[in-house]
């Protein structure tokens, strides 16, 4: 499978540098804000957009992500709404890969097929959904291929060797490593024992690495970046946007700017490590 994804990384290896990977919450706080927000991340700096799918029970997130989640929730955001995002964003940009990241019970209720129909037609390149093991490769992975949808999967601290194939088997786009043992945001990664993760996940794929968890500021960034082919933040942006918000939990003049401004400083933290070029 080529797609936006490969060729991302492919440019960005080029260049000696990791990618720098954003999260926002589909629809947080109101649809109009994440439209605006989602147009000015690339210009930012960001590289790759994950979208949230807002989830009612959203077992692996932390506070920030749940907050979002509930937000979005409240402003009356659904499946549609968010693949409707999706597809706003893409007419004005062709290039910057997009990733729907949620749980299954959304998709299962909109219908599988539906869905990734849908999905290809907004212009999403691929689709993390974190509560499907690899047992359950049938109901959405395996579909979301043959759709020409990268289905990314997390490979955490407790994944063993004898774990790994099953988890790389029908891995496509990268490999996300989950930095910490726990909820997103919720601790600072040891980037020692990082480094030593990727090392041995490079061992047994050729996919690009990318490193989420625990990254809040452009010095995390630069130490997963240095180690990693990518790095991914999500709660410190969607925590920027949360404390942007008004005593009603409405956006405000500043909202995107709020954003914004924290991923140009985790961009520079990721030029910074630049390897060389190759």
């Amino acid at each position: 499978m080529s797609s936006r994804i490969d060729t991302r990384f492919a440019e960005l290896a080029r260049q000696g540098r990791a990618a720098l990977v954003t999260f926002i919450m589909g629809g947080d706080p109101d649809p109009e804000t994440a439209l605006a927000l989602l147009k000015a991340l690339p210009a930012a700096g960001a590289d790759m957009i994950e979208l949230g799918m807002p989830f009612t029970d959203p077992m692996a997130d932390g506070p920030a992500i749940q907050a979002a989640g509930l937000r979005a929730l409240a402003a009356h955001t659904t499946l549609t709404k968010v693949l409707a995002l999706a597809a706003e964003f893409r007419k004005a940009d062709a290039a910057t890969p997009l990733i729907l990241m949620g749980y299954y019970n959304p998709i299962y209720v909109y219908g599988v097929a539906r869905f990734l129909a849908d999905a290809k037609a907004a212009g999403v390149d691929g689709l993390i959904v974190v509560d499907l093991p690899p047992e359950e490769d049938s109901e959405l992975c395996l579909p979301a291929l043959d759709a020409g949808l990268a289905f990314i999967r997390l490979a955490t601290p407790t994944t063993d060797d004898a774990r790994l194939p099953a988890v790389l088997a029908h891995t496509a786009g990268f490999v996300y490593y989950v930095s910490i043992t726990g909820i997103t945001g919720a601790a600072t990664p040891d980037y020692g024992k990082v480094a030593a993760a990727v090392g041995r996940l490079k061992q047994h794929t050729r996919l690009p690495v990318a490193v989420g968890f625990g990254v809040k500021n452009a010095e995390s960034a630069a130490a997963i970046a240095k180690v990693a082919d990518g790095v991914v933040v999500g709660s410190a942006l969607v925590d920027a946007l949360r404390r942007s918000l008004d005593e009603n939990g409405q956006a405000t003049a500043g909202s995107v700017a709020a954003v914004t401004a924290l991923v140009r400083d985790l961009a520079a933290g990721v030029h910074r490590a630049a390897r060389q070029p190759v």
